[in-house]
């Protein structure tokens, strides 16, 4: 049950399916919703054009048919004439062409958007099989594509004949108006039928349009198991990326133990904790913390602060207090001015001691941590508001 659950495609298509279905030029299309709005646009055009196209069409056939003798009998200058004729039968009609083809590039974006893809252009022997034409001719989708078009059929045929009832009887009664005032009827019910039935389609148009982006989601649906290879391919495998935190922690060990020479003084607990502790007099601000660690990375600070020569000092509480509440590179915080600049204190005193001026200084037995600080202080209240264990490090 579990192999075939992975096996359905349940899931939303991915952001990388969809981009990949983008590149390929596979997006949401309605042919529908394109027809529509290209014929609606041109039957709006034609209204309301319909008066200034009349008189230019009507000016070129009247200038068209008044011919003298030399046009007649001269074939370069009655070729000129009808170039001229042709040209102003397309300058009259340009806003009502470039109108139509406005609409035609914009009507994309109503379902799927503008694309271009050369994946697109690439041939595609695949589509050539047979078997596959056969497979589509009854397919679903196939199946769906006549079902609308049968639909169409019935929906503009029914409104042409509700068209036609309605203007029977003024059809007939064509006959009996003057020629000019039967043209204008006749092309304001010609126009008005033309509305009618590409208003149907619009019904056509507004079923097609969301079923189309329906079935494209549908279409890229994905199974659970191809969305997890999809983020192992994404986001890599995840033993490589744990892999790669280890070297990174490596590294950022390897800085941080390069910088244990630096530091003015090494603060411990005196085996589980250490922290190296860095102030510069040029520097605006508070000490910071250089290097830090439990365990044997504290056993690797002290080691190098020794061969290095780096005063140490055991101050458990300090050193518990730092541990917790820095980071490398920040600075220390305001809670441990006091007690870290009594350690600082203490180590400049004695590097002048070891110069040989002054006398040797009493090591701080007793610095001003306060309670809060202490992960084992029972005073100590951690971001999570629960206690710690203080059976666990009590050695510490």
């Amino acid at each position: 049950m579990a192999e075939d659950s992975d096996a359905e495609k349940t899931e939303p298509a991915s952001a990388k399916r969809l981009e990949q279905a983008r590149e390929e030029g596979d997006v949401p299309r309605s042919r529908e919703v394109a027809t529509f709005t290209v014929l609606m646009a041109a039957g709006a055009g034609l209204w309301m054009t319909s008066d200034g196209l009349i008189r230019q069409l009507q000016a070129v056939l009247v200038s068209g048919l008044k011919l003298d003798q030399e046009q007649i009998f001269n074939a370069d200058v009655l070729f000129h004439r009808i170039a001229v004729d042709v040209v102003q039968v397309l300058i009259a009609c340009l806003p009502l062409g470039v109108a139509v083809m406005v609409v035609a590039l914009a009507s994309p974006m109503l379902v799927g958007g503008w694309l271009f893809s050369a994946k697109a252009f690439t041939p595609n022997f695949n589509k050539l099989n047979p078997i596959s034409g056969i497979s589509n001719m009854i397919s679903t989708n196939a199946l769906v594509e006549l079902l609308k078009a049968l639909l169409k059929t019935i929906v503009v045929g029914f409104v042409a004949w509700l068209v036609v009832l309605k203007y029977k009887d003024a059809v007939i009664g064509l006959s009996l108006e003057p020629l000019k005032l039967g043209i204008g009827h006749t092309l304001n019910m010609l126009a008005a039928a033309f509305m009618f039935i590409v208003g149907a389609l619009g019904l056509i148009a507004a079923i097609d349009g969301p079923y189309q982006m329906w079935h494209y989601a549908n279409k890229l649906k994905m199974t659970r198991q191809e969305l997890i290879q999809e983020s192992k391919e994404s986001d890599g495998n995840p033993q490589i990326k744990g892999k790669i935190r280890q070297l990174q922690r490596e590294m950022a060990k390897r800085r941080m133990m390069a910088d244990v020479p630096t530091a003015d003084v090494v603060v411990t607990n005196p085996t589980h904790y250490a922290v190296a502790l860095k102030y510069n007099d040029n520097m605006r601000g508070a000490p910071k913390v250089v290097a830090k660690g439990t365990d044997e990375v504290a056993a690797k600070i002290r080691e190098i602060a020794k061969e290095h020569k780096v005063a140490m000092l055991e101050a458990p509480a300090l050193a518990r207090a730092l541990h917790k509440h820095t980071e490398i590179g920040d600075e220390i915080p305001e809670q441990l001015y006091a007690a870290v600049a009594e350690v600082l204190a203490y180590v400049f005193q004695l590097r002048v001691f070891n110069r040989g001026d002054g006398n040797r200084p009493d090591v701080p037995k007793k610095l001003d941590v306060p309670p809060t600080m202490d992960p084992l202080d029972p005073a100590f209240i951690p971001k999570h508001g629960k206690q710690p264990d203080l059976n666990n490090g009590a050695s510490a």
